[in-house]
Parts: structure tokens; sequence; C-alpha cells
């Protein structure tokens, strides 16, 4: 299991210090970066918080790791502790809650009211933001774990999507992230990325919704232009990128970096972005220094070996 938790300790990581990368910039268009592009970790920017300060994103992230012990996960645990957060400033960085999507925070306040966690998330065309892609990656390594075929394993992804974002495009971008994932898992390489979506392609074929992630299965993807590839807050927008610049980079600082400069909502496509990288590369070939500006980088460690000890 040592390895696992070494694997999990990249992937949760390296999308922790992929959002911090991209929180100081977080709406600044791509002009603007191209001429004062991010190159390491700094602090303040958009918010005023310091160098390797994460987001909702990774706060997010944790609420859902707190909630999982090995293949189980404890959705009800799950909304709790996103009110936690909401609330009371829980899995924070600084101890300050300030970003959190408006459907996120929707769904948060529909559980408060009192509606059962399946009922919480909304489901209207409009709320196809990438606030449940963002943190879809603890779940995805339960269902790693979890004995069974396909449905099974989709079957946690969907319903821990559906907790804040409850539409299919949704459900599919993290399901098509997760079998990305879980390829990279089993075998660190780039030709996973093109069997984990091929498999993804395969599994969803029959549903509408997946006309929507279309150029993605195109097998020339790699070599769209730039100028095609967004860094909007759009599910498939932010799923697009993610994978754009794992296809287009060679280590884990370049891969980061291309996806937050991509400019927009750079925090979550940093941090999506980086914890495919993270399979990618591994705990060692994320640079340390950002190990170690990372702020509580030994706390985020701990959950992820509590989580799958």
């Amino acid at each position: 299991m040592s390895d696992f938790i070494n694997k999990v300790k990249a992937i949760v990581l390296g999308h922790a210090i992929g959002d911090a990368l991209g929180v100081p910039v977080e709406f600044s268009e791509r002009e603007e970066l191209k001429d004062n592009p991010v190159t390491d970790m700094t602090g303040y920017g958009t918010y005023d918080v310091p160098a390797g300060c994460w987001s909702d994103d990774t706060s997010m992230s944790l609420c859902a790791l707190d909630a999982i012990s090995g293949e189980k996960v404890d959705f009800n645990l799950i909304m709790q502790n996103f009110a936690k957060w909401y609330n009371e400033a829980e899995y924070t960085a600084t101890d300050e809650v300030f970003d959190i999507g408006n459907t996120c925070c929707k769904a948060i306040l529909n559980y408060e009211r009192g509606n059962p966690y399946y009922e919480c998330g909304l489901s209207d065309e409009r709320s196809n933001g990438n606030g449940s892609l963002m943190r879809i990656h603890p779940v995805a390594l339960a269902a790693y774990l979890r004995k069974g075929d396909y449905s099974s394993k989709l079957y946690l992804i969907e319903k821990a999507s559906a907790l804040t974002h409850a539409h299919k495009r949704c459900k599919i971008a993290c399901g098509i992230y997760s079998f990305v994932l879980w390829e990279l898992i089993e075998k660190p390489d780039k030709e996973s990325v093109f069997v984990g979506l091929k498999k993804a392609k395969e599994y969803y074929a029959y549903e509408q919704e997946l006309a929507h992630f279309n150029a993605l299965f195109n097998e020339d993807f790699a070599k769209t232009p730039v100028d095609k590839i967004s860094g909007s807050g759009y599910v498939v927008d932010t799923l697009l990128a993610a994978v754009w610049c794992l296809l287009n980079t060679s280590n884990y600082s370049d891969c980061v970096l291309k996806a937050v400069n991509l400019g927009l909502d750079t925090d979550t496509v940093g941090a999506v972005t980086g914890g495919l990288a993270g399979a990618l590369y591994g705990l060692n070939g994320i640079p340390q220094a950002w190990k170690n500006a990372l702020l509580k980088c030994d706390y985020i460690e701990h959950l992820c070996e509590k989580a799958f000890k």
C-alpha cells in the first residue's frame, strides 16, 4: 500500500500546487499573462493571501478526502465537511474562505436547509461549471480501489459530482477525468491518457452529452492550437485544457505552468491539470521547492495517509 500512498500524495499534492500557482492570477487574461507569465510560486495578486495558499479547489477536495476510508466514501460526511469549510473555514490554508463558486454555494445552502445530500446538487443547463471536476480526484482514488466493473466505480464518481453539480455533463466530465487518472495510476505514461480516453468514450458511448467532449477524442487533439484551448470555468473547457497541457509538456512544472498561463480560471485549471500531472510524473517529479512552499503540506499528506492507510 505504501506505493499507492505515494501515488495518492503525488496526485493530491500535484493538484494543490497547481491550485496555489494559479490563485494569485485568477481571472487574468491570457494576453496579460503572456507579458508577465507565472514561472514560480507567488502570493497576493488577485487575493490577499501568501504564496503557497490554495483555494476552494483544494479545500473541497480535502473535505472529500477526510470522508474516505479506502474504497468507502461517506457522502453525507462530505456535505457536512463542505458546510464546516464554508461556515468555519475548516480545511483551508489560512483559516479563511476567500473563493467559492455559485453552484457549490447553493448546494451547500440546500444541505443546510435540511435537504438530503443526494438532492442538493444543481442540475440545470447553466450549472455546468468545473466545481465538481476540481474536487473529484479523492473519490476517483477510492473508486480505483473498488472491486467490480466500471459501472460500480462510476457510480461513486457521478454520485460525488452530483453533491454540487448534478447535470449529466459534469458527471461525464468527472468520469472521463477518472478513466484517465486510473490508467495513469496503473501505468504512468502518456499512452495511458489515450487508453483512458478510449475507455471513457466506450463507456459513455450512448450518452448524448458525450458530444460536448468530441474534440477530446480527436486523434489529433494534442495538436490543437493554443488559441482553441480555453481556461474558462466551463467544465468542458477545463477538462480539455488539462488533458491538452498534459499531452504538450514533458514534466510536472511545465505542465502546470502551461495550464495556469492559459488565464481566466487559473487556480482550477492548474489544479485539475496538476492532479493528472502528479499521477504521470510521481511525487519525486514535483519540485521540492514547491512542496516546501505549499501551505499546510504536512496536513494534506496526513489526510492522504488517513484516507488510504
